[in-house]
C-alpha cells in the first residue's frame, strides 16, 4: 500500500518530528500494530487440514483454541535511507513484526503503510534443496523482480560475496548438501544484489563469519545509500552498532525505546544485565 496520507493516529507515530518533506520519505508506517497468532492446543484428531478448512469455512474458532498476542499497539515511521535495528528479547516479537511489514500476517488492529515493495530476508526462508546453489541463484532473482540480463550480469558478484565456492565448486551442487551457513549466505548474497525499498534481515549476519559479517554490514551500508530502508533483527549488538543508526527495542510484544542506536543498546543492555 503506498503511503498517500496519513491519518491523524499515523502521524503520531512520528511522535513529533519535524513534517515530512523531499528528503525525508517514509516507507513503512506502523499505526497501532496488534498481531494475535492462535494456535490450536485442541483435542485429538483436530490437527488435520480437512479439520483447519473446516474452521475455516465455518468461521468458528475450535474448543482450545489459544491466542498469542505477539505485537500490542507498536506504532513508529521510518525513512528512507535509514538502517533501523530490531532488538529484544526471544519472544519479543520481533521477526513478526516484520512478516507484519512484508504484508504475511494480517493486523489484528491497526494498520501497516509501506512505500514500495518490502522484501523479508529471513534464515529460515525457502530454497529449493533439489534445485543447484546456481539455479536457486536465477530463481531468487527472478522472484525479486530481475530480468534475466540483471541476474546474468550480477551472477558471478553474487556467488563471489556469498563466498560458496571458497572451498569448492558448491554453487553447482544441490542445496541439499549446504550447511545451513552456507545457504544463509546465499540467500544474502542473492537479496543483496538487487536495491531494495525495504528491506528486511532476520538474523543473516549471524550465520557467518567475521570476513562474511564485514561483507555483509558494507553492504547493508550501500543498500542504504542507495535510498533504500534496512530493518536487521539481530541479536549481535556489535552488527547493530555497526549497521544501523537507529534501533527499536521490543519486548514482550511493545515497543520499548526507539531512538538512536547507542541510546537505546546502553538502555537495553542494563536491561539485560538485570
Amino acid at each position: 500500500m503506498a503511503v498517500a496520507e496519513k491519518s491523524a493516529a499515523a502521524a503520531s507515530a512520528d511522535k513529533g518530528a519535524e513534517a515530512v518533506s523531499a528528503d525525508r520519505r517514509p516507507t513503512v508506517i506502523a499505526d497501532g500494530l496488534h498481531i494475535v497468532y492462535r494456535v490450536n492446543g485442541g483435542g485429538r484428531g483436530r490437527g488435520s487440514a480437512t479439520a483447519a478448512l473446516s474452521r475455516i469455512l465455518r468461521r468458528k474458532a475450535p474448543a482450545g483454541m489459544r491466542e498469542v498476542h505477539a505485537v500490542k499497539g507498536v506504532s513508529f515511521t521510518a525513512y528512507r535511507g535509514e538502517a533501523i535495528g530490531l532488538i529484544g528479547s526471544n519472544g519479543s516479537g520481533k521477526s513478526t513484526l516484520l512478516r507484519a511489514i512484508a504484508g504475511l500476517l494480517p493486523a489484528e488492529r491497526g494498520k501497516v503503510y509501506t512505500d514500495g515493495q518490502p522484501s523479508l530476508l529471513g534464515v529460515n526462508a525457502a530454497l529449493m534443496n533439489d534445485l543447484t546453489g546456481e539455479r536457486n541463484v536465477i530463481l531468487g532473482g527472478l522472484a525479486m523482480g530481475m530480468s534475466k540480463a540483471q541476474i546474468q550480469e550480477r551472477y558471478q558478484g553474487i556467488v563471489d560475496f556469498s563466498g560458496i565456492n571458497d572451498k569448492g565448486d558448491f554453487i553447482s551442487l544441490p542445496m541439499r548438501t549446504y550447511s545451513s551457513g552456507m545457504a544463509a549466505r546465499l540467500r544474502f548474497s542473492i537479496a543483496a544484489a538487487k536495491d531494495h525499498d525495504v528491506l528486511m534481515i532476520d538474523e543473516a549476519l549471524a550465520t557467518g563469519d567475521k570476513k562474511f559479517q564485514k561483507r555483509s554490514e558494507a553492504r547493508i551500508r550501500e543498500l542504504r545509500k542507495e535510498a533504500g530502508t534496512v530493518f536487521l533483527v539481530s541479536h549481535n549488538n556489535k552488527s547493530i552498532r555497526d549497521t544501523c543508526d537507529r534501533v527499536l527495542w521490543l519486548e514482550s510484544g511493545e515497543l520499548r525505546m526507539d531512538g538512536p542506536t547507542e541510546e537505546v543498546m546502553k538502555a537495553y543492555e542494563e536491561f539485560t544485565r538485570k
